[in-house]
């Protein structure tokens, strides 16, 4: 009497390498994101409505940024925002308004949003009237 082996084919897919090619595509664009350079234009708006904002930051090409009309730089941002929400009537509803030229680092403006957040205040970043 002969024994019959049993000769199944095993129905199951090996994940271990495809996880490990994905962890190594995502670690390679993460570290080639930061080399690329993004530069976003300001949006476009046919808005008739102006919001309030009541501490203006304007960020230029040249790296010139102004608080309420001072000059200030990004390393003293912080400070300067916040010395613009004291000498201000509204501090609750304090509001900064973003105003950047086109072609400023979209770092610069996310920074400036950040440290809106961080001072708890409300950031809008002002548009372009839409042409047309």
């Amino acid at each position: 009497m002969a024994v019959k082996r049993r000769n199944k084919v095993s129905a199951e897919f090996n994940m271990s390498s495809l996880t490990d090619i994905i962890f190594l595509l995502l670690i390679f664009f993460m570290l080639t994101s930061n080399a690329v350079q993004i530069t976003i234009p300001l949006p476009e708006s046919d808005s008739k409505t102006v919001a309030p904002g009541n501490l203006p930051v304007m960020m230029t090409l040249d790296g010139t940024v102004k608080v309420a009309g001072v000059t200030s730089s990004m390393d003293r941002l912080e400070r300067d925002i916040a010395l613009a929400v004291r000498k201000t009537d509204n501090k609750e509803h304090a509001t900064v308004t973003i105003i950047s030229e086109v072609g400023v680092p979209w770092e610069q403006v996310h920074q400036v949003m950040e440290i809106a957040s961080g001072l708890r205040l409300k950031a809008i970043i002002a548009t372009q009237p839409r042409k047309g």
